[in-house]
């Protein structure tokens, strides 16, 4: 699970998980995004049903060809549980719905937007998160967020810094080292520089020695063009995450998204292509040659 690029099966004209792992070698998906119906209840989408649905398909699917799944909540998007529930047993309880109906041995929370910029929320969901650990021995948590070129923000040290206090024992604390508003650099190179500030901010707050801190990082790019003009992450750029995830062993390499990878034909939107010239699943290609 240490290459699980996202999928979103609920837009961007989604391929089948199944035709990706045939084209690609790829074993899992970080599929995206569970958010709140409303209330503390988790849905995809916020609309569509954990089970008896597409989703559970295509989650079987992939397990029948040999492949598993981490499971995103979050998003920059739409109602998200760590708002919607009012407390840290109650939060816990949302992600145990999702858990449950999978039997997960990941999740993954994307925090984002108005709940990523909440001290309240942000301690909610470290919290909820290690009533979860506490409750499903072995699961692998993943905590997702922004970040600057050099490293997380004062909200997301934050977060870490919560995290260590509660003795959250996160698996994988990642970056998304793009819609940046400015770098300088290749946005290989200003990932590598994200990645340094997450590992010092980690080993600070954890009291981690470098080797540690370094396999409790993960990255999730963005292939092609991104969502600001100066940005486009390279073929080589995800070389160069590459060869930094294998230098030091990160938790974590994906991307977003399988979606996206893809060249554009005319007309295309954002969301089903990258933008630039590219062979089909050539970005997958790259991140599913790390193997943690």
């Amino acid at each position: 699970m240490a290459a699980a690029p996202y999928e979103y099966l609920g837009w961007g004209d989604p391929q089948k998980p199944t035709d990706v792992m045939a084209a690609t070698g790829t074993k899992w998906f970080t599929l995206a995004f569970i958010l709140s119906d409303g209330g503390c209840n988790p849905k995809w989408d916020g609309s569509r049903p954990l089970t008896g649905g597409s989703d559970e398909s295509a989650i079987k699917a992939i397990r029948a060809k040999g492949g598993d799944v981490v499971i995103s909540a979050g998003g920059w998007s739409g109602a998200k549980l760590g708002e919607k529930c009012g407390s840290a047993d109650a939060l816990a309880g949302a992600y145990q719905k999702v858990i449950d109906a999978y039997h997960l041995r990941a999740l993954d929370i994307d925090i984002e937007n108005t709940e990523f910029a909440s001290a309240t929320v942000r301690k909610r969901v470290v919290d909820a998160l290690k009533i979860v650990k506490a409750k499903n021995p072995g699961i692998i948590t993943y905590i997702t967020m922004g970040t600057t070129p050099e490293g997380p923000d004062a909200n997301g040290k934050d977060l870490i810094a919560k995290g260590a206090a509660a003795g959250l024992d996160n698996d994988g604390w990642t970056v998304m080292p793009f819609d940046f508003g400015g770098h300088s650099g290749t946005m290989g190179q200003a990932t590598v520089s994200a990645l340094e500030g997450l590992k010092s901010a980690v080993k600070t707050a954890y009291g981690y020695g470098d080797a540690e801190a370094y396999r409790h990082i993960g990255v999730s790019s963005m292939n092609g063009k991104t969502d600001e003009a100066d940005e486009t992450v390279t073929l080589a750029d995800f070389r160069t995450i590459l060869a930094y995830a294998r230098q030091h062993h990160i938790a974590r390499f994906a991307f977003w998204s399988v979606n996206r990878d893809r060249q554009c034909a005319a007309g295309s939107d954002g969301d089903s292509c990258s933008g630039v010239s590219q062979d089909p699943y050539a970005y997958t290609k790259v991140v599913v040659k790390y193997v943690g």
